[in-house]
């Protein structure tokens, strides 16, 4: 695990987009597609808006980027809440990403379990004869530990049969669909990203405390071959040292 530190969050969205230009190019030169996992959330949108700005945007070779989802909420593709919304507003329809290689979870005019199980068919097309999955998955974790939509005390935790799965969320009063640990763990590259003195309490806990995925699910990812990265702020590193 490499943890990399900036002084706000203004200077982690730029170590993030320097970094995943370099990953996206070194992975480029070897193999003609580069699979990107997005997430939600305030700092990823920050991420975007910059990786979307004059000054990134062509340094990438969107038409080789394939976009997918770690997690949706289920709501409709217009509603504010959700994750496919914020990265078409922020990011994707603002660079050169071809349709056809940005995969959705589909949110309407279908039911949860129906759009688990097709979103595990898109997995299976794009990795099932390949040794890894993703190349790059993007996290963010909330401040109760969760990633993905793998929240404290769910079952959907220890889930390994499935590389896509729906659950409901009585907190949130909705359904979400969610990839699961086991291809996430399979990915080349996964990086977290976690910003705020509301993040510090649990980041330590997440990176030095005893391991308990049921109480802190971001413990449970911890790629198998690839690289693990942590990009935080200096306000969610203030509890790491005690």
């Amino acid at each position: 695990m490499t943890l990399h530190v900036s002084k706000d969050t203004t200077e982690l969205s730029t170590h993030v987009a320097d970094w995943m230009v370099s990953v996206i190019h070194s992975t480029l030169a070897k193999q003609d597609r580069f699979t990107l996992a997005l997430s939600g959330g305030s700092t990823p949108k920050k991420l975007h808006e910059l990786l979307a700005s004059d000054a990134y945007k062509n340094k990438i070779d969107w038409s080789k980027v394939h976009i997918f989802w770690g997690d949706e909420r289920f709501v409709p593709l217009a509603d504010e809440r959700s994750n496919a919304k914020m990265a078409f507003d922020t990011l994707l329809n603002h660079v050169p990403v071809p349709k056809e290689q940005i995969h959705i979870m589909q949110t309407e005019n279908i039911t949860p379990e129906a759009s688990a199980t097709a979103y595990t068919a898109i997995l299976q097309q794009y990795f099932g004869a390949t040794t890894h999955s993703f190349d790059l998955v993007l996290l963010g974790m909330g401040d109760d530990g969760h990633t993905l939509s793998l929240f404290p005390g769910l079952p959907v935790i220890h889930e390994t049969a499935k590389p896509a799965t729906s659950l409901w969320l009585q907190a949130q009063d909705m359904y979400r669909i969610t990839l699961t640990h086991p291809i996430v763990n399979q990915s080349a590259y996964v990086a977290f990203l976690a910003a705020g003195a509301n993040k510090a309490n649990v980041l330590r806990e997440v990176l030095k405390g005893k391991k308990n995925v049921d109480l802190y699910p971001s413990q449970i990812i911890q790629p198998e071959k690839g690289e693990l990265h942590w990009f935080v702020d200096e306000a969610a590193t203030t509890l790491l040292n005690d």
